[in-house]
């Protein structure tokens, strides 16, 4: 059965429409989970560590596409639920346009401030070659990893979810095969890890933009455009949380990463290293969900149906209430066996992550309210709402808490840190869902 944009949404249909974007999240952060397996068990703790230590800064200039790819597809289906066709597809293309363009610059850029930045956030020695010999691959290719991420939502806006999943799959299966081959088969090392990243998400991205430049069956297609600087800075602004909230997480994972050293050391930032990896997992099931619920959300309201925005926000919380109270069920009984995967090697490391891990565990009871919270107003096309919440919740809160946590709980303080700042995301979500009722109607 096809589900169209304009449908009213059952519990049934909403979960079958946001399911390819659920799984789609969840095997990305899969397949980033295996590089950091192979690297670990078979390159070291050193390169392990240096992955994780540089990979905030990388994610910091890919953001972009993030802006992109939620804020445009927010208009795409705001001006499709108006009923204008053309339109939105020229503001398609004007937004895919501008992603490659500006993944351009933004990979020069990026090159070249690799070295001084690792060596800036504290990095040395061996640990700093590692970084800049692993971050410089992954920066080449940062046109193709914006046009990835952005075409993750407007493959949702165009009515093919089911597509977007199964590239996503095709590029995270080339990933671990690549890791494998050119890792323990070659072996390259930690160049071979970050080979393997680049070319799947070349494919990612490439494959996508081919499929949209012909005729197809979706509702989204490039064709000629011209400069549309109203609508592209609409598009940043209602874009901006995903901005705000990927630069924030780059920022923080770079000030943990500088705690965790001065607390722990490299067996610090290993064992942040691995909850990221383990926590990207579980997030995956919010982010996918609020992702593929989002056009469904900015359609019916360019189309005025009040209605079906109370239907589909009383829906989506109940949904997440259920996955909460599982995920930090799950978390509690794997801890173990997940950081075993990573740390078996090495005693200290794996008692130190299964012990943060399971404080951070208790983060998920709030975060998938915050996340989708920001979604919801980015779908409605009120990016300043949206940017405020993923702001406080990324940024603020936990740049506050993992300064001041660890001076009164030590090296635990860090993990209560997660769970003090999303806890209070949650008070800010409700304040601005109960605030703009009124307007929204929802």
């Amino acid at each position: 059965m096809h589900i169209q944009l304009s449908d009213h949404f059952t519990y049934q249909k909403l979960l079958r429409f946001t399911m390819p974007s659920i799984l789609m999240m969840i095997f990305t952060s899969i397949y980033s989970v295996v590089d950091g397996i192979f690297v670990s068990n078979f390159v070291g703790k050193t390169p392990f560590a240096a992955l994780n230590f540089i990979f905030p800064f990388i994610m910091l200039f890919g953001a972009v596409g993030f802006m992109l790819g939620t804020g445009g597809s927010a208009l795409v289906a705001k001006t499709m639920g108006e009923g204008k066709m053309e339109r939105a597809n020229r503001l398609f293309s004007l937004f895919t346009y501008t992603a490659i363009g500006s993944g351009i610059v933004i990979a020069i850029v990026g090159i070249l401030l690799l070295r001084p930045a690792a060596s800036f956030l504290g990095a040395e020695g061996a640990m700093l070659e590692y970084c800049v010999r692993y971050g410089r691959i992954l920066m080449a290719v940062m046109p193709a990893f914006m046009l990835q991420t952005m075409f993750q939502t407007f493959f949702v806006t165009a009515e093919k979810p089911e597509l977007g999943f199964k590239i996503t799959v095709g590029a995270g299966i080339a990933n671990m095969v690549l890791d494998w081959f050119l890792i323990v088969v070659v072996p390259l090392g930690l160049e071979g890890a970050a080979l393997a990243t680049a070319l799947s998400q070349v494919a990612g991205g490439v494959i996508p933009l081919c499929y949209f430049a012909r005729p197809n069956s979706s509702l989204l297609r490039l064709t000629a455009t011209r400069f549309d600087g109203r609508a592209l800075l609409l598009a940043c602004t209602n874009g901006v949380s995903e901005l705000v909230s990927n630069i924030s997480m780059s920022l923080v994972g770079l000030l943990f990463n500088v705690q965790l050293m001065a607390c722990a050391g490299e067996n610090g930032v290993a064992a942040y290293g691995i909850i990221m990896y383990v926590d990207f997992i579980f997030l995956a099931t919010f982010i996918g969900f609020s992702m593929g619920s989002a056009p469904v959300v900015s359609y019916h309201y360019g189309a005025g149906n009040t209605d079906e925005l109370k239907s589909l926000l009383r829906k989506s919380v109940e949904v997440l209430a259920i996955a909460a109270v599982s995920m930090f069920a799950a978390a509690e009984l794997l801890a173990k066996p997940l950081a075993l995967i990573f740390a078996s090697y090495d005693p200290e490391l794996l008692q130190m992550t299964i012990r943060g891990f399971r404080i951070y565990a208790v983060s998920f009871f709030f975060v998938g309210f915050a996340i989708y919270g920001s979604a919801f107003f980015t779908a409605l096309n009120n990016g300043i709402v949206s940017a405020i919440i993923s702001f406080l919740r990324t940024l603020v809160f936990e740049v506050a808490a993992v300064l001041t946590l660890p001076l009164i709980f030590g090296l635990d303080g860090i993990w209560f840190a997660i769970v003090l700042a999303r806890g209070l995301s949650i008070v800010v979500t409700l304040f601005f869902l109960v605030k703009k009722q009124p307007e929204y109607q929802y």
